[in-house]
């Protein structure tokens, strides 16, 4: 039998690999149950890669979650650091944690705990990457674009659409209306039409209101309904994954330059309605 010397060169990885010039590796840490994250981010980042030449990958790790309730929402946060350890290991650039309701159950600012344990789970790991996640970057970009009051769209039953209500308006932003499509079957909701959305924000209460949150919640199809609404209400139109995408770019240091996907991402000022 040969004999096999371990030598530095054949030594098992210790340091980070060297970054790619020209291309971002994203990690996501997604509900098990999830399927319209790694369908919409990707669909954006692609627009962004036309628009730029830059190139980016996705790399996911799933943490069990079939229903949307708050034992099965705290159980997954639970699995959060062991996920952000084995998504490190492809020694991503960012890693977002979406799943926008798992973080908001745990109370008021939790995402800045969340964010934070998953930085030191990949930092521990050897391979430090930017960190944000779908909730902080909801109430963040709200923040960020100035906005004072919202009208929303959940899939959620109605008390976790109160818990999203209340969380929001924790952080300075007053919900004038709220819609709860009430499914608590998270395949379900992954399975929801977005061609239903412009009707349902047209029945929002959205009169006083500086921008739409078409979709509060990662697992909720809505890329197709974005711009179309934004176009017909003339409100800024974000969703928990165009916020989230806007913040991965932000972490990158990269300009967004997404078409049909609202103002947010176009690169363009985000214009919010006067005299309100």
């Amino acid at each position: 039998m040969e004999n096999y010397v371990n030598t530095p060169d054949m030594a098992c990885e210790t340091v980070p690999a060297p970054k790619q010039a020209g291309l971002s590796r994203i990690g996501l840490i997604v509900p098990s149950s999830n399927t319209t994250m790694e369908t919409e981010l990707p669909e954006l980042f692609r627009r962004q890669a036309e628009a730029t030449g830059h190139k980016y990958t996705f790399h996911s790790a799933r943490a069990g979650m079939k229903n949307v309730n708050r034992e099965e929402l705290l159980a997954m946060v639970a699995k959060a650091a062991d996920c952000a350890a084995a998504i490190s290991d492809a020694n991503v650039d960012a890693i977002a944690y979406a799943c926008l309701v798992a973080v908001m159950a745990q109370g008021p600012n939790a995402h800045t705990g969340s964010e934070e344990s998953i930085a030191q789970a990949a930092a521990e790991n050897g391979h430090p990457a930017a960190v944000t996640s779908s909730a902080g970057a909801l109430v963040r970009t709200l923040q960020e674009m100035g906005v004072r009051k919202i009208a929303m769209v959940t899939p959620y039953m109605k008390p976790l659409t109160q818990m999203v209500r209340e969380y929001i308006e924790g952080a300075g932003i007053e919900v004038l209306d709220a819609v709860s499509l009430e499914v608590a079957d998270n395949l379900a909701v992954g399975r929801l039409d977005p061609q239903n959305l412009p009707q349902i924000a047209r029945d929002l209460q959205h009169e006083g209101a500086e921008a739409i949150v078409l979709s509060a919640c990662v697992q909720m199809p809505s890329l197709p309904a974005v711009q179309l609404v934004e176009d017909e209400l003339g409100l800024p139109v974000i969703t928990a994954a165009t916020a989230t995408t806007y913040e991965i770019l932000k972490v990158l240091g990269h300009k967004p330059s997404i078409s049909g996907a609202g103002s947010l991402l176009s690169g363009a000022p985000v214009k919010l309605p006067t005299g309100i």
